[in-house]
């Protein structure tokens, strides 16, 4: 059948949760390649899987993409996991996936658990449109960069429930500053736990989710969600309305330092808009 490359979803917690498919493919495939090959002999020694592992992590994935692509085009057979949920998603894979397509070499996927989902469905926020961003930057000016440049967005008229993985010991942290960029009423919900023996779900606004989390530490894998901007939010109408009377006067480079300071977002999610109203004025 020749070389193959197949990405496989493992349980994000609860070790039941993996398919049939996802076993018979890692009892058939050449090698394992993993995150973590201790996490990974867990799930194996579970389903009595003897299949050879190899670590494929962000730290050497580059260096062991080539090597992997000649055995993949030699007929070699791989299957890709991370420690928990769903290949790529967050986790080392990309590279390799896209080296393999390059050469040829088929991809396929044995779907299953994903922590993204798994919570969008149990928050009880709207579930469609949804983006998951990973997540956020470790330190407070660089997370509320991103924040800020997110809210831009939705000024602009985007809106869609919003999704982060992040790590118990900053999650208090990055809920205040989610509070000081979106506003202290949003909807949000955080999944902690998910499908383990202690699985939580905290569900309110950011003021009453930060609240919980305050008085009961987080611990586990955490994923974070804020519901959409309200229908009546007029924040992209106050930007461009903004946008629109300082370009009547200024260029816009000055129209966009202007307005950054008034709807205090970034200068350069603010100019690029300035830029599309500018034509859109032109025209």
């Amino acid at each position: 059948m020749g070389g193959q490359l197949i990405l496989v979803a493992t349980p994000i917690g609860n070790l039941a949760d993996i398919s049939e498919r996802a076993i018979e493919t890692l009892q058939s495939v050449e090698a394992i390649l993993c995150e973590d090959t201790r996490v990974t002999a867990k799930l194996l020694m579970s389903r009595n899987i003897s299949t050879p592992t190899r670590t494929l992590h962000d730290h050497n994935e580059q260096d062991r993409t080539p090597f992997l692509i000649e055995k993949l085009s030699a007929g070699a057979r791989y299957a890709v996991v991370s420690d928990a949920g769903t290949p790529l998603v967050s986790d080392p894979g990309y590279r390799l996936v896209r080296a393999a397509i390059a050469a040829g070499i088929p991809v396929t996927a044995i779907p299953g658990p994903n922590a993204v989902i798994t919570a969008l469905t149990l928050s009880g926020l709207p579930p469609l449109p949804f983006m998951f961003l990973g997540f956020p930057a470790p330190r407070s000016e660089a997370r509320k960069t991103g924040f800020a440049t997110l809210r831009a967005a939705e000024q602009a008229g985007v809106r869609s429930t919003l999704i982060w993985y992040e790590a118990p010991h900053r999650l208090v942290e990055t809920l205040e500053d989610l509070i000081e960029v979106f506003g202290p009423d949003r909807e949000a919900a955080v999944g902690r736990e998910l499908t383990k023996r202690f699985e939580e779900m905290v569900r309110g606004t950011l003021t009453e989710v930060l609240a919980h989390f305050q008085t009961t530490a987080p611990r586990g894998e955490i994923t974070l969600l804020i519901g959409p901007s309200a229908e009546d939010d007029s924040g992209a109408d106050d930007l461009d309305t903004h946008l629109r009377q300082a370009l009547e006067s200024h260029s816009v480079k000055d129209a966009a330092t202007l307005v950054a300071g008034i709807v205090k977002l970034p200068k350069r999610t603010v100019y690029a808009r300035a830029l599309e109203l500018s034509k859109e004025m032109k025209n």
